[in-house]
């Protein structure tokens, strides 16, 4: 423990945990702690949050409204690289770290403070994300993951702690279940979704209706794109922060965007995980729909061969590395031409593309036609054929040869 330590920047949610902790650290380290939370679309959980962590012994409290930052600077990329871990998660909590964290540095500076502390815990991503972040922005700062350190290692020990303190406390049974909340979606863990054979709680659901439950009449939107961004809702423009507010509406309406995933953490063990992610769902979909006409085809292919890394260095933390940085780069390079309109329907679960059109439009009707046309000599095809034939052909020549001489 060291003895320099005389002021903090938390990030505090306002929960359990981290109420806890912004009182452990004054009591532990003798020091001052700064409570900071970014609004990222947590919606009601930030209700009262000054008020918590100033009476819970905060000396002051940052609440900085970072949701168009979050869309635009970390969910809009990625989406451009069409991200998706293991074939199924959305990265909504993967991609708000790195921006909480590069935020929280910066208080610590405007702060002059020694150290930064989060309320992630020694089994899950969320530390490695939080500390590379830190890490990358400044090499030397203290960093206090009390969940590595404290003995309070049951939620029976926070709840004696916290009531010791005089921090409230849920009055009610909590849900079984941890979450996290932002605008691109609502993760769910442990608890009574640790067996992965269990089926989610019916109740558990909060963005989106059960697609059951959803209206028997399909909806038919319209997705503007400028160079691989969306910008409009059925003609509206849109900021990228209310464009996905939106999707989320609508897609929560038709129960569109439910995952429930086993997932292989960085740190080693697999944890199973149920997301609802309506707007990501859309926007992924309606992405890929605009890029299917506008994207030249090997670029097309060298991309997608590069979104499982891309996904893994999101999942893992590290947003801030150079390697990020030039995939990133790349991917925006093949986003120049992708510009255009989706038109899609969602009902009941699905969402289904219905129609796409781009001014930049690599696809010809004159080309793919089966009418007949002057472009494209059907004939020419019997030589293209032969040419990529040619290996399969030497191959079986030589295989034949080597039979008959060992025959």
């Amino acid at each position: 423990m060291s003895d320099n330590i005389k002021k903090v920047v938390l990030a505090y949610s306002g929960g359990l945990d981290t109420s806890v902790i912004l009182k452990w650290l004054i009591e532990t380290y003798k020091c001052e702690v700064v409570a900071f939370s970014a609004d990222i679309g947590q919606e009601e959980e930030l209700d009262h949050l000054e008020e918590k962590a100033l009476k819970t012994g905060a000396k002051s409290v940052y609440i900085d409204d970072l949701k168009e930052i979050f869309v635009r600077e970390y969910v809009f990329p990625a989406f451009r690289a069409n991200a998706i871990y293991e074939g199924k998660y959305l990265l909504g909590t993967s991609l708000a770290r790195p921006l909480i964290a590069k935020r929280q540095m910066e208080i610590a500076k405007i702060e002059g403070a020694d150290a930064v502390s989060h309320g992630a815990t020694g089994k899950g991503n969320d530390q490695v994300r939080f500390e590379l972040t830190y890490l990358a922005v400044d090499p030397h700062i203290q960093i206090i993951a009390p969940w590595r350190e404290w003995t309070l290692n049951s939620r029976t020990a926070l709840m004696e702690f916290a009531k010791k303190h005089g921090i409230p406390v849920p009055t009610t049974q909590s849900k079984p279940y941890s979450t996290d909340r932002n605008l691109l979606h609502i993760s769910y863990e442990g608890g009574v979704l640790e067996d992965p054979w269990k089926k989610p709680p019916d109740d558990m659901f909060t963005l989106s209706v059960s697609p059951k439950d959803a209206p028997s009449v399909p909806e038919i939107i319209e997705i503007e794109f400028k160079q691989g961004d969306p910008v409009a809702i059925d003609g509206q423009d849109l900021t990228p922060a209310n464009l996905l507010k939106r999707l989320n509406v609508l897609g929560g309406k038709h129960g569109i965007g439910r995952e429930d995933v086993v997932e292989n953490r960085y740190v080693g063990m697999k944890s199973r995980g149920v997301y609802e992610t309506p707007g990501g769902t859309i926007l992924r979909a309606s992405h890929m729909a605009i890029e299917s006409i506008t994207m030249d085809r090997e670029v097309m292919h060298i991309r997608d061969s590069l979104i499982p890394k891309y996904s893994e260095l999101v999942y893992n933390g590290f947003w801030f590395s150079p390697e990020m940085k030039l995939l990133q780069g790349m991917i925006d390079r093949t986003q120049e031409n992708v510009s255009g309109v989706v038109r899609l329907e969602l009902y009941k679960g699905n969402c289904r593309v219905t129609g796409r059109k781009s001014d930049n439009s690599l696809y010809s009707e004159d080309f793919a036609t089966f009418e007949d046309e002057s472009v494209y000599n059907q004939k020419d095809a019997e030589g293209f054929i032969r040419l990529n034939a040619l290996r399969l052909r030497i191959e079986n020549m030589i295989g034949k040869k080597s039979r008959g001489k060992n025959a």
